[in-house]
């Protein structure tokens, strides 16, 4: 059976696991084809290590690392921190692993924020599944300004016949 991993936090201010387990739970196949493991950290800065650990120690073949940095400087910087290391946990296992990151200043409103949790986990959670099960979800929605968290942005208009700058 092939597994997805969960990581969340309780740094969180909104539970962005539960969504994400709750999207997977689900997607075709769950249970028969895959199963989810998830375990939670401390903070943001922790997903790293153990979406690496999930992967090596646990066969996860795709992870959702969710976490929410605060408005202060030093929140910012240590998302920034955090995001490097998942990029690096990537590159040492291999393995995707799905930044999901909501800033607690993407909105001033506390229910637009919760709403972009929900959003950003549930969607992501389900890429996660297309990813490793129907990667042409995925193509199709290429160039479409699909979004994660707010309205989706939309395509550009089409360039077809203008001839390219050389």
């Amino acid at each position: 059976m092939r597994r997805i991993g969960v990581v969340d936090t309780m740094f969180a201010r909104y539970d962005m696991g539960a969504e994400a387990l709750d999207e997977l739970a689900g997607c075709p196949g769950f249970g028969e084809r895959f199963e989810v493991v998830h375990r939670t950290v401390p903070g943001f800065k922790d997903l790293a290590v153990a979406a690496k650990r999930l992967i090596e120690l646990e066969g996860c073949e795709m992870i959702v690392a969710l976490g929410m940095p605060g408005s202060a400087p030093v929140d910012k910087v240590c998302a920034h921190e955090a995001s490097t290391g998942i990029m690096q946990a990537q590159l040492m296992t291999n393995t995707p692993i799905l930044e999901v990151f909501v800033h607690e200043d993407e909105d001033e409103d506390p229910a637009v924020v919760a709403q972009v949790c929900v959003n950003r986990s549930r969607k992501h959670a389900r890429n996660a599944y297309w990813m490793l099960f129907e990667p042409e979800q995925l193509s199709r929605r290429a160039g479409q300004g699909i979004r994660q968290g707010f309205d989706d942005a939309g395509p550009l208009p089409s360039v077809s016949g203008i001839a390219a700058a050389s």
